[in-house]
């Protein structure tokens, strides 16, 4: 009989967090593949689970996944977690679904704790629609495009870059409602609101701690209006964006033609 694969999320920062099926799943799995074993046994030493742990992480993944497949084709079921909320979203574990789906192999995915969904409904922005996008990129293009959807943007942060973040939105639109989520469910748990002038300003000088979580409400779309249309590309590419995938993006948003935008900005 073939194994299966059984994807389980750990808590984001409180040990009670964890779900009953989740421990049911890590005492009955023949083995349990882990970012961290030192990480995770603190988990399970927490609740008296004895488990058989093999680490797997960015820079075993290939290896391990063709290891893990052969063990779960010869019936063993393999539990997957990361060192914390659901394995794949910004952790380790895509490689090895994908293999398993090639396989033909059973992937069961459980419920349970979320940075991402947490931040998003703690923020008290729109949650209607939205968007994760990891970790914020970088290069102010790539930024200053994120910023642009006008759906609200859930992403992760380091607490080193969150100043800089903040003002690249804060020269785009000062305005716009932010809210940073830090230490989820942990001691100092902290939820941070107001425009992204007010954020950029508190952390300038004061470098939060810890886990950060980002939740930005969706750009607002100007209808056909070439001059607001112009003053948000002219906003974006002063933040670093190219000029013509900037027009693309604001075009997309407003209904102006992007050849349109970007003649207006270079003449």
């Amino acid at each position: 009989m073939s194994g299966r694969l059984v994807v389980c999320p750990t808590p984001i920062g409180n040990l009670e967090d964890i779900t009953l099926r989740v421990l049911s799943v890590l005492r009955e799995a023949d083995v349990v593949a882990c970012e961290d074993t030192r990480r995770t046994r603190v988990l399970l030493d927490r609740y008296g689970v004895n488990a058989t742990l093999v680490s797997y992480h960015e820079h075993n993944e290939r290896q391990r996944s063709a290891e893990l497949v052969r063990r779960m084709g010869a019936g063993e079921t393999v539990a997957l977690v990361s060192d914390a909320g659901m394995p794949l979203v910004s952790d380790p574990g895509y490689v090895l679904v994908q293999a398993c789906v090639a396989a033909g192999l059973a992937v069961e995915v459980l419920p349970g704790p979320s940075a991402a969904i947490a931040a998003l409904v703690a923020s008290g922005l729109a949650a209607e629609t939205w968007r994760f996008v990891g970790f914020l990129p970088r290069k102010k293009g790539e930024l200053a495009a994120v910023f642009a959807a006008p759906e609200t943007v859930v992403a992760f942060e380091s607490p080193h870059r969150v100043a800089a973040s903040l003002a690249a939105l804060a020269a785009i639109d000062p305005g716009r409602e932010v809210a940073l989520c830090r230490e989820l469910t942990k001691i100092h748990e902290e939820v941070v609101r107001g425009t992204a002038a007010e954020l950029a300003e508190r952390y300038a000088a004061n470098e939060p701690r810890g886990e950060i979580v980002l939740v930005v409400a969706g750009a607002a779309a100007v209808e056909g209006d070439l001059g607001a249309a112009l003053e948000a590309l002219r906003r974006l590419v002063d933040a670093g964006a190219k000029a013509r995938p900037a027009a693309a993006v604001v075009s997309e948003l407003t209904g102006v033609p992007a050849n349109a935008l970007y003649r207006a900005l270079t003449e």
